[in-house]
């Protein structure tokens, strides 16, 4: 890697400045004054706001337009490591052959199938390419076929804000029935008469997952019935179908408590019963299988336990029987059934593992891998009476590849790796795993990946991911594009910190609510680590997080902005306390058990003092490009915008601080398949510039 001193002509230009108009944000615990309150615009059509984002948008490519030609090398390189007419793998259902496949130059998957045989005539579902045209946003949801086989339920998302749009095809005639039902969550599940499908309608406002429904094929959908109203706003609500097609479930979670209900797929009253009622501290989810349902449960079992529960006894905790007891040591995370075993994805020493569970006397067992710092998850497997269970493995160094492993023989066949078009070889780079002090003695997992000859000399540049909230694990996977950092001398790691659930329950637990600065900590120690021990040099560190992972770039900007050389924060969650005391903001209500209720004077005093927005200095902070998407409804748009404009007018120093809006998408960025690496090239380009890195 080359490195020059870089133009910042940045310096020269004038960023947009956001015109403060103090607003008065209430709580139980008094006042606080806003100046960038009224970047919040719910409709998305405020003049005034609009083209301020937008001069945020000209100023961020003024500012990099010397890097542009970088820019444009980087997604060249990622876009040409990508094959054109991949596919995935064909999964077997009812007789059917299915994959997703894609063409050359075209950004949407296409959905087939083959009846009977591989070799059989395709039949193309719906062609996503097609649909996409007029719209700069398209993203498919849920697709459900229905039991015969005849008939496709599908929705659609044409905005980014995961309001969906669901609609029928007769896969037989061709034809896609006018009917149309809007405003719905990804989620579907058909009745066994194939004719009724049950959908999850959202509230137009906090967009909220809060009724069930029954839409009958050819019925006006505005005389579709409620099924289940969903009155608890700290709930997500989910409809699905078991496995073994006997059962449809309608599935609610919040942070810490579940409840599931159950009614036969064959009945045509759709009469659901409670599996257990929700109470506090008690999350579970079930799976059908012969006369039981297999239940994963903390119950008694911290980590999980799962366990058979007769059905119409299944009530009777106690008389559950383990399939797999409680282990202090490994996190149960999910489960597959199958007709003689159980495949479950646990955690097990920070990583990410598959165990085989036989429904005999024979013990269990883990599926092997040789590399050190790896996940593996459970694939597609829609049969039951099968010894196959279908894998995914997935390394920092090796692309994603999908396996059938025969449990019985214990032999596995390589179906497909991810291609990486050009000279990559998985040889030439190497990955590590190992344990990070933190300040109070916890053991912080680290997961490296870097080129081969790269010398531990304290020289390199490191870009540091984290998330650490919601109990998800950040897995150690492949990434191509990633290879335009680590071919340029970039060492990459990931800080698997507290929030996650790397090292099971009690780890997520040491990262949320009145506990949550230890993700901060935890990050911030991992990068002093690295420092130490001379993976890259102490003025060459950046650091990346996205949503609440965005949230930690926020904190650790204010709270050890100089240990990092630039910042990348994706979609950031940064005004905490404002965005947790408005109910109306969608999504807030189910988010207290990770948050805490800011209502009550604890919660709400913890909260204020790491929120990002509420903390800003008048400090110096590192080079900082954040990014945003109009649509979002998972973290709103001014919660980024106004930490910006904040930052703008209380920090010091000359460094850069850059704002993208994606003004046609929402969380997730652009939708198309080669579209979203856009932005990835520019974040990488963000990150070399800053290091004085040429073409």
């Amino acid at each position: 890697m080359t490195e020059s001193d870089p133009k910042a002509p940045a310096e020269a230009l004038v960023p947009p400045v956001a015109p403060q108009k103090p607003h008065p944000v209430a709580s139980p615990y008094g006042e606080r004054m806003d100046p960038y309150y009224w970047l919040r615009d719910d409709e998305r059509t405020n003049q005034e706001v609009l083209a301020y984002l937008k001069a945020e948008n000209a100023y961020r490519e003024r500012s990099m337009a010397h890097a542009k030609s970088l820019e444009n090398a980087l997604y060249e390189e990622i876009y040409a490591r990508l094959k054109q007419d991949d596919a995935t793998v064909p999964y077997r259902k009812s007789g059917y052959w299915y994959s997703v496949r894609f063409e050359p130059g075209k950004e949407h998957p296409i959905f087939v199938r083959r009846r009977n045989s591989l070799d059989a005539p395709e039949e193309i579902l719906l062609d996503a390419n097609m649909h996409a045209v007029g719209h700069e946003y398209y993203r498919i949801g849920a697709m459900e076929i229905s039991p015969d086989s005849a008939w496709l339920a599908y929705c659609e998302d044409t905005v980014g804000r995961r309001q969906f749009t669901l609609r029928f095809k007769n896969l037989r005639s061709g034809e896609t029935l006018p009917d149309t039902i809007s405003g719905i969550e990804a989620d579907l599940a058909w009745a066994n008469d194939n004719r009724t499908l049950l959908y999850v309608e959202k509230d137009p406002e906090t967009l909220l997952g809060l009724y069930v429904k029954k839409h009958v094929l050819g019925e006006d959908p505005a005389r579709d019935r409620l099924v289940f109203e969903q009155t608890d706003r700290s709930f997500y609500t989910g409809v699905s179908k078991s496995k073994s097609e006997a059962y449809i479930f309608i599935h609610m979670e919040s942070t810490l408590s579940s409840e599931w209900r159950y009614a036969r797929a064959d009945d045509p009253e759709l009469r659901f019963e409670i599996f257990l009622p929700r109470e506090p501290d008690h999350e579970y989810d079930i799976e059908h299988l012969g006369s039981d349902f297999i239940v994963r449960s903390n119950w008694q079992a911290r980590n999980f336990r799962l366990a058979r529960a007769p059905i119409g006894s299944h009530s009777e905790r106690a008389s559950w029987i383990d399939v797999v007891a409680h282990r202090d040591d490994t996190y149960i995370e999910e489960f597959d059934v199958f007709d003689r075993f159980i495949a479950l994805s646990v955690r097990s020493a920070g990583l990410r593992k598959i165990l085989i569970r036989p429904l005999t006397l024979a013990p269990a067992f883990f599926i092997a891998s040789d590399e050190a710092a790896y996940s593996t998850s459970i694939s597609v497997n829609m049969e039951m009476d099968t010894e196959i269970v279908r894998y995914a493995y997935s390394s920092l160094t090796t692309p994603t590849t999908i396996y059938d492993y025969n449990v019985g023989t214990r032999e596995q066949m390589l179906l497909k790796r991810d291609p990486v078009l050009g000279r990559f070889d998985p040889n030439d780079y190497a990955t590590e795993f190992f344990m990070a002090p933190a300040r109070d003695g916890a053991e912080i997992p680290v997961s490296l990946v870097y080129r081969k000859g790269f010398a531990r000399d304290g020289s390199a540049p490191l870009l540091q991911y984290g998330y650490g909230a919601y109990g998800l694990s950040m897995d150690p996977s492949f990434s191509s594009a990633r290879l335009s950092l680590l071919d340029r001398g970039f060492v990459y790691a990931i800080a698997h910190i507290r929030g996650g659930q790397e090292k099971g329950r009690a780890w997520y637990d040491a990262g949320r609510q009145l506990c949550k600065k230890n993700s901060f900590n935890d990050f911030i120690d991992v990068t002093h680590t690295l420092v130490e021990r001379r993976y890259t040099a102490k003025d060459k560190v950046f650091a990346m997080g996205g949503s609440a992972g965005g949230l930690l770039m926020g904190a650790i900007a204010n709270m050890n902005g100089s240990d990092y050389r630039g910042i990348v924060a994706q979609v950031p969650f940064v005004d905490v306390v404002t965005t947790m005391l408005d109910e109306s903001i969608p999504l807030t209500t189910n988010e207290y058990d990770e948050w805490g209720d800011p209502n009550e004077r604890e919660y709400y005093d913890y909260m204020l003092s790491y929120s990002p927005y509420d903390n800003i200095g008048h400090q110096a902070y590192p080079a900082m490009l954040v990014t945003t998407g109009l649509w979002d409804s998972q973290v709103q748009y001014y919660e980024p915008a106004k930490w910006v404009a904040k930052l703008r007018a209380l920090k010091s120093g000359n460094h850069r601080l850059l704002l993208h809006v994606e003004m046609e998408a929402g969380h997730g960025g652009k939708s198309g398949r080669f579209q979203r690496y856009r932005e990835t090239a520019m974040e990488y380009a963000f990150l070399l510039d800053e290091l004085g890195v040429r073409i």
